[in-house]
């Protein structure tokens, strides 16, 4: 059965890069695992939460892409180069379909 793909691509007109990372290097920083060029949509609406250790965070937007940006890295964390501006990787989630395909990823920024 096909799923409907709830972001559309037509929808996801805003460059962005994704630095993926993951592991530690020789010298104990993280390495980069993928570098991903692609469009995506952007909502820059700010919100604030209570992270596990009941620290205030601000989060800046949110970004949705069609698919899986990475499948074959497990952990969505890194850096995102979006309009000018650098922004670190708080949140990613793969929504799944009831086949277990990815329908889109979520990444959270802050």
């Amino acid at each position: 059965m096909k799923w409907p793909q709830l972001v559309q691509p037509w929808a996801c007109q805003v460059p962005v890069t994704v630095r993926l990372t993951g592991g530690l290097g020789e010298d104990g920083t993280e390495t980069e695992l993928a570098c991903i060029h692609t469009r995506c949509s952007f909502d820059e609406k700010q919100r604030q939460i209570l992270d596990a250790r009941r620290q205030l965070i601000r989060l800046n937007g949110t970004l949705l892409f069609p698919g899986d940006i990475a499948p074959d890295t497990p952990e969505l964390k890194g850096t995102v180069e979006l309009l000018g501006r650098t922004w670190k990787i708080y949140q990613g989630s793969r929504a799944r379909n009831p086949d277990g395909s990815v329908n889109y990823t979520r990444i959270e920024v802050m």
